[in-house]
């Protein structure tokens, strides 16, 4: 059976890694998809550079749009990244009847329900496994392998980049800053690393898995993000002590009000699989009502990691280039016209444990006032800590953890702590999830 013909736009990391797996494993690949796969053309900013992967037998140009406007390509792997010119290519490719495979995640998450809108007016398919987790098939599972179930919540480290960084400060006891530098020279990080540890980059990701989960349409713009930035060695350190470590969690939950999208550092009990996950790793843990608990783990990046799921995505365009487009699964899980608008839950209605830590005078009735104050916001305190101040220090930290207690009741109860004048600074605050319901 004649080969299927395609474009790849973009020869850097995933674009090379990509053609080395289709080329390396042709045979295997044509037995699972019943037709060889064949990259045909390929766009890259310079012909001259130094790549990955061989181009021998792929017509190359710099114009990503002639690759999009080639008749006989029958498919387009978009492997540029960021949302454009990444949005007008893809749409031109779909309105030109051409399926899409993609590992743009700001791409899906920004401008996806427009993109999915036009590919099923067209009858064409927009694969995007890649753009979540590198190499885990977490959108294959929750699309598909989880269709039986009704997603109660998920919780993923979906960056692995933030995820070294705060393994590194629970190992070697580093500040952030000097983490963050050995992961730009190891290349985990970018020059410019505020997607990764700001949180941008896995708010995209969450967007994309909750709108699976739940059937919801795509709703970055309503993501709670929040960065590993002011996370310190210290409170690593007592997370610790106490049988938690700290993980970088995207956490998406079904309330009785609406759904809770929030991405931000997490204490996780250390018995807990997802928080024993390290280094550039990643993982997703999604709870169903029939099956429970299922945990997802692998790279979440890198060159073939990546191009594992970008070759799947083709192999299954290929699987159902001649089937009838309303037979397919659908993008995003649900059938276009029984995807519905959820509420998101505001992050001040979110229901969490706290880690609180403060700095206060160390003298008696300290304690009690702050206590006081929690008992009127009806807060429960599960443990408290008070780390043995320095000789002679008129100034003691104070440690506690709390019961689950809605976001707003704690905002109110640290504003009345820190406005004491025995508290000196502000009281820092990190969620903690218990994952078990």
């Amino acid at each position: 059976m004649t080969p299927v013909r395609i474009g790849v736009l973009g020869l850097g990391t995933v674009g090379g890694g990509t053609v080395n797996v289709l080329k390396r494993n042709a045979e295997e690949i044509a037995r699972r998809a019943g037709r060889g796969i064949v990259v045909s053309r390929a766009a890259a900013r310079s012909l001259d550079r130094e790549r990955i992967c061989s181009t021998e037998g792929i017509a190359l140009t710099t114009d990503p749009a002639e690759i999009v406007r080639d008749p006989d390509l029958e498919v387009v792997v978009e492997l540029i990244g960021g949302a454009d010119p990444a949005r007008g290519l893809v749409l031109e490719a779909v309105e030109r009847g051409k399926h899409v495979v993609t590992a743009n995640k700001a791409l899906i998450a920004m401008h996806g329900n427009a993109i999915f809108e036009a590919a099923h007016a067209r009858g064409v398919m927009v694969a995007f496994e890649a753009a979540v987790a590198g190499g885990i098939p977490i959108i294959k599972a929750l699309r598909e392998g989880l269709a039986g179930n009704r997603i109660e919540w998920l919780a993923g480290i979906i960056n692995g980049t933030s995820n070294f960084i705060l393994t590194e400060m629970r190992e070697r006891g580093a500040a952030f800053d000097d983490v963050l530098g050995e992961a730009q020279r190891l290349g985990y990080a970018e020059a410019d690393p505020t997607f990764d540890v700001e949180g941008i980059d896995a708010a995209h990701k969450l967007a994309i898995l909750a709108a699976i989960a739940f059937g919801m349409p795509l709703d970055f713009g309503r993501v709670y993000t929040e960065g590993i930035t002011r996370v310190t060695p210290e409170d690593v350190g007592y997370a610790e002590q106490l049988g938690y470590r700290i993980k970088h969690l995207g956490i998406a939950r079904r309330t009785e009000t609406g759904v809770e999208m929030r991405v931000h550092p997490t204490l996780v009990p250390e018995r807990e699989l997802i928080a024993n996950v390290n280094g550039v790793m990643n993982a997703v843990l999604v709870k169903g009502d029939a099956v429970g608990r299922t945990l997802y783990n692998g790279p979440g990046a890198g060159a073939e990691p990546t191009a594992s799921a970008v070759v799947a995505d083709l192999v299954d365009v290929v699987r159902t280039l001649t089937t009838d487009p309303n037979n397919r699964v659908p993008h995003l899980a649900f059938q276009p016209d029984a995807l519905a608008p959820v509420p998101v839950v505001s992050i001040k209605e979110a229901e969490t444990a706290f880690y609180l830590k403060m700095l206060a005078s160390d003298r008696p009735g300290v304690l009690a006032e702050i206590a006081t104050i929690f008992g009127e916001a009806g807060i429960s305190i599960e443990a408290v800590v008070q780390p043995e101040p320095p000789r002679g220090a008129a100034q003691a930290k104070l440690v506690m953890l709390t019961h689950r207690v809605r976001e707003r009741q704690v905002n109110e109860a640290v504003a009345r702590i820190e406005a004491l004048p025995v508290i000196e600074g502000s009281v820092t605050c990190i969620r903690m999830e218990h994952l078990d319901g």
